[in-house]
């Protein structure tokens, strides 16, 4: 019975940190998102970001195609229009092991 811990730990899944919103800029209809995350290769990277209103709806995703190991953090940009009328919009990572972020940083893009 003594070993029946150390297993179930063993067959966990590993959870791996969210990435991290370290910066966003909006211009012009264009979003600009810097994101850090531990990026260990193809088994583990960030994997996108998406720019959402707060009821949830998705304006636009901005789909990361490879991992930046050696590149930390990375800023990706994406043509995403913000309605007219929209004060404040919602930004959310992903990565390929935990898909989208529980928690969303907010941004007024006026």
């Amino acid at each position: 019975m003594k070993y029946l811990i150390p297993l179930l730990f063993a067959a966990s899944p590993v959870l791996a940190d969210a990435p991290v919103v370290e910066n966003i800029t909006y211009s012009d209809g264009r979003f600009d998102v810097t994101l850090s995350h531990g990026d260990t290769g193809w088994d583990d990277y960030a994997d996108g970001w998406r720019v959402e209103l707060a009821d949830g709806t998705v304006l636009g995703t901005r789909v990361l195609a490879h991992p930046h190991v050696n590149e930390q953090p990375f800023t990706r940009s994406s043509q995403i229009m913000v309605p007219d009328g929209v004060t404040q919009v919602f930004i959310r990572a992903s990565d390929n092991v935990g898909g989208w972020a529980d928690d969303t940083v907010p941004f007024s893009p006026n």
